[in-house]
């Protein structure tokens, strides 16, 4: 049975991060690391967003930014210069091409190809098992995510946010190629809270997604009939080529997930509660969590010790509440904020980043009716 020191399981956003934050810090020069996914990560099967003030630690792998975003909802749409923040793209193959080279140039980190079947903690390290092999670590960073953590409780709603996306190639010029669509919810909502997301690449290509935050998925053709629907309303064309497809399903819930972690086993990234629950965004939160996660093994105390909640968390909470008893008028929420309050604004409450007093500026100009019933629910 081979002994590492940690293992991490999944070769994610939040494996990958942790991996190359191992790398650089001189405290695991001398220790083993496992890195286990059934996904050799060879192929670009998905993108990541967030936005950012300045340079950023990504910055080598940016695929496209943009310097302004485009809000639409049913009575008002705007488009938006948000200096000093970007709007930032990272494609998944880049990020996992530069942290396999790292990994591969690396003589403490293993990389095996399979599929983890079981973890167990025994108080003393933790067992990992794969078909036909097992492997022994003092401590494993489990980012495997499965909707049943979440949903096997009642106390806190579980949304997702969930999409298609088509990369397509038209044969006029028609994107505008500074501007990212962050949310258009012009098209029609059908009883829940749905809105078109575009990142143009050039001025004849782009990524456009059908994107839900709701309980339940769609059936494929449902999200794709949108696709076509919005590139002939929306954007006035019908001729088009589809070059990538991907596609999503985002946890969205202030569960915490907390229960789940051990004395040596710790969750991380979507399948930790790392996606910030109001947006589905997971990128820029697992990247400002996993230093904090670094400093907590480098004290050796136990990890399921450590705890990211927040004031945020119960703003996040309220959201929720009110998203999931009228999702049908999700779309009045973000309405209302981008047209009383600047994106920037928007950026730096939803990064966690504002004081109490912006906290308060940012809550007001959201409707005030259905976060002061969700308030009174969870105080009474």
């Amino acid at each position: 049975m081979a002994n590492y020191d940690y293992i991490i399981i999944g070769a994610g956003a939040a494996g990958l991060m942790l991996a190359d934050a191992i790398l650089k810090d001189s405290f695991f020069d001398n220790k083993s690391i496992l890195l286990l996914d059934k996904d050799a990560k060879q192929t670009n099967d998905r993108t990541w967003c967030f936005w950012e003030k300045g340079e950023g630690q990504f910055d080598s792998l940016i695929y496209k930014s943009w310097n302004h975003v485009y809000f639409a909802g049913k009575k008002f749409s705007k488009r938006y210069a948000i200096k000093p923040y970007t709007y930032k793209m990272i494609r998944g193959i880049d990020f996992y091409n530069s942290i396999f080279q790292k990994i591969e140039a690396s003589s403490n980190i293993t990389f095996k190809n399979v599929e983890v079947t079981a973890i167990e903690d025994n108080g003393q390290n933790v067992v990992v098992s794969s078909e036909g092999q097992t492997f022994l670590g003092q401590q494993a960073f489990n980012s495997i995510f499965d909707y049943t953590m979440a949903t096997h409780q009642q106390k806190y709603p579980v949304l997702q946010q969930h999409f298609i996306g088509w990369v397509v190639k038209t044969d006029e010029p028609i994107f505008d190629i500074d501007q990212a669509t962050y949310m258009d919810f012009s098209i029609e909502q059908k009883g829940n809270t749905r809105f078109m997301y575009v990142l143009p690449y050039a001025a004849d290509r782009a990524l456009i997604e059908c994107t839900l935050f709701s309980e339940d998925l769609l059936q494929k053709e449902e999200y794709e009939i949108a696709i076509k629907s919005y590139l002939a309303n929306n954007l006035s064309t019908t001729h088009f080529e589809i070059e990538e497809t991907e596609m999503g399903s985002i946890p969205m819930t202030c569960y915490d997930f907390q229960e789940h972690h051990t004395q040596n086993i710790r969750y991380i990234g979507t399948a930790g509660g790392w996606a910030k629950p109001s947006t589905g965004y997971t990128f820029a939160s697992t990247a400002r969590k996993i230093p904090v996660l670094i400093e907590h093994i480098k004290t050796k105390k136990p990890l399921h010790e450590l705890s990211f909640k927040n004031r945020f968390w119960f703003y996040d909470l309220l959201f929720l509440d009110v998203l999931h008893k009228d999702n049908a008028h999700g779309y009045r929420i973000f309405e209302n904020l981008f047209k009383n309050r600047s994106p920037q604004l928007i950026f730096k409450f939803l990064d966690e980043q504002t004081s109490v007093w912006e906290d308060v500026k940012y809550i007001w100009g959201c409707p005030k009716i259905p976060f002061i019933k969700a308030l009174f629910r969870y105080l009474f």
